[in-house]
């Protein structure tokens, strides 16, 4: 037993060590804002705000120095007194439409905007066709054309499964 215990207790300091390693390598806001209205501004902007670096993540749950960076910007424009649309106009003109997480409906991002719906509509219009086809007995099935056989084919038929009958008996 005090073998096994031995060879166990390097994989887990080394685990512990990784872990405490990611806890203090975790974002921390320690610099309030003036106000707790300025505080709560803060924390909406952060929130709808996309990393550029992590892309699919917002700027508060990010840990990157880039999301680092533009919370301090952040804040700093808050304490300027800038509003939350000149916010946004400042970070979009910087980071362009893909720092929103709610681009606006421009030309350029229409598809963005229009894709879901119309491969939605695509789905169900599939959906309703397949289902009317089968209700209607024209579905692709297979052997859905099935041809007479000649009297020859019936011939040849019958003699091959009596072949294999008379093989069966034997």
């Amino acid at each position: 037993m005090p073998v096994l215990t031995r060879h166990l207790r390097t994989p887990v300091v080394a685990v512990l060590t990784l872990l405490f390693a990611m806890l203090a390598q975790a974002s921390v806001e320690v610099e309030p804002l003036s106000s707790k209205e300025l505080q709560a501004r803060y924390q909406i902007l952060i929130e709808e705000m996309r990393c550029p670096k992590c892309q699919n993540q917002n700027l508060a749950g990010s840990d990157s120095m880039v999301a680092s960076d533009l919370r301090r910007e952040i804040r700093r424009l808050l304490e300027d007194g800038f509003s939350d649309q000149e916010i946004n106009d400042y970070m979009v003109a910087r980071y362009g439409d893909f720092v929103l997480y709610r681009p606006p409906l421009q030309r350029n991002t229409l598809a963005l905007w229009l894709a879901p719906g119309v491969f939605a509509a695509l789905g169900l219009l599939t959906l309703v066709v397949i289902v009317v086809r089968s209700r209607n007995g024209r579905g692709n099935r297979q052997g859905s054309e099935i041809e007479e056989l000649s009297a020859e084919e019936q011939q040849r038929l019958a003699r091959l499964l009596g072949d294999s009958a008379q093989e069966q008996e034997k």
